[in-house]
């Protein structure tokens, strides 16, 4: 199976040695997406209902880039800083998934990169072969 990595100038760029998202087969997989605008690389301000608006754009930025769309998603996975913020983050994730609406992990972690208050990935249909 070719592995293609997938990249946009609409989303943050990689901070690191790995791709934005990677194309497997039918699949798109994201890398975490912090909540940073994609001109400046700088975490945007506002709290989290900012950050999570952010995090969902720069996501979907990636899976538009690869060919799929919000609509595809069938996981995300959000690591989050305070699960105090647990329903603002559920506000603005509906507005971004539909039903059926993906399978979700939420996991409170301590720390984030560039101190973010959230960060986002999630595995996507590429097409519709599946």
């Amino acid at each position: 199976m070719k592995i293609n990595a997938v990249s946009t100038l609409n989303a943050p760029e990689a901070i690191g040695p790995y791709s934005q998202a990677t194309k497997a087969g039918s699949f798109v997989y994201t890398s975490g997406q912090l909540p940073a605008d994609p001109s400046t690389g700088e975490i945007v301000a506002g709290g989290i209902e900012n950050q999570a608006r952010r995090v969902f754009e720069n996501l979907k930025a990636v899976i538009e880039a690869a060919g799929s769309s919000m609509q595809k998603v069938v996981k995300t996975t959000l690591y989050i800083r305070n699960m105090e913020d647990f329903a603002a983050i559920n506000r603005i994730y509906s507005e971004y998934f539909t039903q059926p609406y993906p399978a979700r992990s939420a996991v409170e972690v301590s720390n984030l990169p560039k101190n973010a208050l959230i960060e986002a990935e999630c595995i996507a249909i590429a097409n519709d072969d599946v």
